[in-house]
């Protein structure tokens, strides 16, 4: 067992042409490599090849968070340069706050206020505070009502795609950027394990006998951002918004009990749920927020397999990855998909671990 890791062991070299600028043309077709844990052994696979890993009452929990179109562009007052702006969550509703991340941030300073839409009057904003280096919190100037604003604010937004995909948004992201799942709106990512999912799997899998679960997990930036301290004790996560409906709690709890495989699909399920878990290691219902950041060594609770994409060398995820995984068997697996030439991270292939 390793006792205290390093940022630097999650270090790895991608070529860059091994990021997916776009999905698989079906979601379900992507590739998957399929780890098992005990005995070492890995498979590659089809997405689709999935139902033959899972049985009659196992069950899988998804995230149902919805991404909603979080990039917006906007003109600073009297330089009129244009500034990227990046909402993170609404703040208070009653008096238009969000918190955001603005690029370039050298040029936002408190008092400043920035113009939306093509002729620049549709919507003002004035900046209040300065929360990182690149945060900033905005106070929307709006006379009308919060649903209107919001309709606004949403015709303004595009798709927020990550930065590593080099392209354009095109209007086809806003559905390819949404999983199935997807119901409760608050994400600025999306939950990328569950994008290979399409609805003819989920029937093949239910005629297979195997359940669903939902929860949700709002996805924030502080999920993907690269961790930078080498210690990796003193990383702190993100706070991010997260639910846990008794339902949910109560059918994994079965599931667990009846000796059926609980299948996590994505780092955001696993974490939410191992930060509600019960003294007699059981899930518990959660209405709350979870900073929760895993790493090797740890020992999981709730979920005994998961579907995970191929993350960014020194991310969180990448870490939540490995200690579900094994350390070993997850850095040589994502050497061998270098090799095999996997597609690598939100729009990238998948990753099956037994």
């Amino acid at each position: 067992m390793i006792s205290q890791m390093k940022l630097g062991q999650f270090r790895y070299k991608l070529p860059t042409e091994l990021i997916a600028q776009y999905p698989a043309k079906y979601r379900d077709e992507s590739r998957m490599m399929v780890l098992h844990r005990k005995t070492g052994k890995i498979e590659h696979k089809m997405f689709k090849d999935i139902v033959k890993y899972f049985d009659e009452g196992d069950l899988m929990v998804a995230n149902n968070t919805k991404v909603f179109p979080a990039r917006i562009y906007a003109n600073k007052e009297k330089t009129g340069s244009m500034i990227d702006v990046f909402l993170l969550r609404e703040l208070n509703p009653q008096t238009l706050l969000w918190d955001t991340v603005v690029d370039p941030a050298r040029k936002i300073r408190i008092g400043n206020k920035l113009y939306f839409g093509e002729t620049g009057d549709e919507l003002v904003a004035e900046v209040i505070d300065n929360t990182t280096s690149r945060g900033r919190t905005l106070r929307f100037l709006y006379d009308g009502t919060h649903e209107d604003f919001k309709k606004l604010i949403y015709s303004l937004g595009e798709t927020p795609l990550p930065r590593y995909i080099k392209r354009k948004v095109e209007p086809e992201d806003e559905f390819r950027y949404q999983t199935i799942f997807a119901k409760y709106e608050g994400a600025v990512g999306a939950p990328t394990a569950g994008l290979h999912f399409s609805r003819e799997m989920i029937k093949r899998l239910e005629l297979g006998g195997v359940q669903f679960a939902e929860l949700t997990l709002h996805v924030g930036l502080g999920t993907f951002r690269t961790v930078e301290v080498e210690d990796l004790t003193k990383h702190k996560m993100d706070s991010e918004q997260v639910l846990i409906p008794a339902e949910t709690s109560e059918r994994i709890n079965q599931a667990k009990a009846s000796g059926k495989r609980v299948c996590a699909i994505g780092c955001t399920v696993l974490r939410a749920m191992e930060s509600s878990v019960s003294t007699n290691k059981m899930l518990k219902p959660l209405d709350g927020w979870t900073s929760k950041f895993i790493y090797p060594p740890y020992d999981f609770n709730i979920a005994d397999s998961m579907i995970t994409n191929f993350h960014t060398p020194e991310s969180a995820l990448l870490m939540m990855t490995a200690a579900f995984g094994g350390y070993e068997l997850i850095m040589e697996s994502y050497q061998i998909a270098i090799k095999e030439k996997y597609r690598f991270w939100a729009y990238g292939d998948a990753m099956l671990i037994l």
